[in-house]
C-alpha cells in the first residue's frame, strides 16, 4: 500500500493535470468501490469542476467547484488513479496492470472530463473506495485521523504524548493511523533504524531522549522519501508512472539477513511485531 510520500507524490502531480478539469459524466462498472449509493455518486459529481486536490494521511480529497462537497479516495492496496488526456498519461498507485490499455478489466470507475480526458480508478483486488461526502462529513472522516507527523503540531512532546501508557510494540503504535497519519510499515522500520531503536521494543518504555531522536527520524525519513518520489519495490509507480527513487536509500526494510550498512556488522534481522513485521539491526538499534 502506497505510504504518506507516495500519496503525496501523487497528490501534487494529479492536482497539476486535474485541477480545473469538468467532470462530464461518471461510469461505474463495479459499484462496490462507490460508498453512499452509485446513483447519488453520478449524479452529485456530475457537472462538478475539480479544484485543489488534498491528502490526509493515505486518504485524498478532491475539492469539488461545489465548495461544499468533496470526493474522498482511497486507493488501499491495490488501487491506481490514471490520468489519460491527449498525448499525456499520469499514473499513481500499484504498478499492476499496465497503464498502455485503457479501459482494461480492473477500471472499475471512470471520470469523463468536458475536454475529452478522462481518470481511471482501477483496482485489482477491490479494497479501495470514493464517496462525494458534504463538508461536515469530510471533517468528520478526517478527525478520525492522528497528527500530520510533518506538520508542526507534531512535535517531541506530541509523540511522548502517544507513546505514553501504550504496553503494545513500538511500531504498532506508530502504525495507529488514529495517532499519527500517513506512517506505514516501511518508513516505521526506516525511521526507528535511524533513530538507533528496535520497533520491536515496547512503546511506553522510550526515555524523552529516544523519543526526540525517533521524531527527527519520523520527520528525516518522510521528507527525504517524498523528495525521492517515494519508494519502488514490484507494484508502486508515481503519478507519472515514474517509479520511486528511495528504495536504493533503504536501510532496513526489505533487506532482511543482509549486512548493515551502517554498522557492517549485524545482519538485519525480519521478525513479527504485533502482527506485522518488523526489520532492523540488532547490532544498531537496542
Amino acid at each position: 500500500m502506497p505510504e504518506l510520500p507516495e500519496v503525496e507524490t501523487i497528490r501534487r502531480d494529479l492536482q497539476r493535470v486535474l485541477r480545473g478539469k469538468k467532470i462530464a459524466r461518471v461510469q461505474l462498472r463495479k459499484k462496490k468501490l462507490v460508498r453512499g449509493g452509485a446513483r447519488a455518486f453520478e449524479r452529485r459529481l456530475a457537472g462538478q469542476s475539480i479544484g485543489a486536490v488534498k491528502r490526509r494521511g493515505k486518504l485524498l480529497i478532491f475539492s469539488l467547484g461545489d465548495k461544499k462537497q468533496y470526493l474522498l479516495m482511497h486507493l488501499k492496496m491495490t488501487g491506481q488513479l490514471i490520468y489519460a488526456g491527449g498525448q499525456e498519461t499520469v499514473a499513481g498507485g500499484h504498478g499492476y496492470p499496465s497503464v498502455d490499455k485503457l479501459p482494461n478489466k480492473y477500471s472499475h470507475v471512470i471520470f469523463h472530463f468536458t475536454d475529452g480526458s478522462a481518470l481511471y480508478f482501477n483496482d485489482m483486488r477491490q479494497f479501495g473506495h470514493a464517496a462525494v461526502v458534504d463538508e461536515d462529513e469530510m471533517k468528520r472522516i478526517v478527525s478520525g485521523y492522528g497528527v500530520e507527523p510533518l506538520s508542526r503540531l507534531f512535535t517531541p512532546a506530541r509523540l511522548g504524548e502517544i507513546l505514553r501508557g501504550r504496553q503494545a510494540t513500538l511500531k504498532s503504535v506508530l502504525l495507529d493511523q488514529s495517532k499519527i497519519a500517513g506512517l506505514g510499515s516501511i518508513y516505521v522500520d526506516e525511521a526507528s533504524f535511524l533513530a538507533g531503536l528496535r520497533p520491536t521494543q515496547r512503546a511506553d518504555r522510550l526515555s524523552k531522549k529516544k523519543i526526540k531522536k525517533l521524531h527527527g527520524g519520523i520527520r528525516q525519513v518522510l521528507q527525504r522519501a517524498i523528495k525521492h518520489r517515494g519508494t519502488t519495490f514490484n507494484d508502486y509507480v508515481d503519478a507519472r508512472g515514474r517509479r520511486g527513487g528511495f528504495a536504493r536509500l533503504l536501510k532496513v526494510y526489505g533487506r532482511g539477513g543482509q549486512r548493515c550498512l551502517r554498522c557492517k556488522k549485524g545482519i538485519i534481522e525480519r521478525v513479527k511485531a504485533g502482527g506485522r513485521s518488523a526489520s532492523f539491526c540488532p547490532n544498531c538499534q537496542v
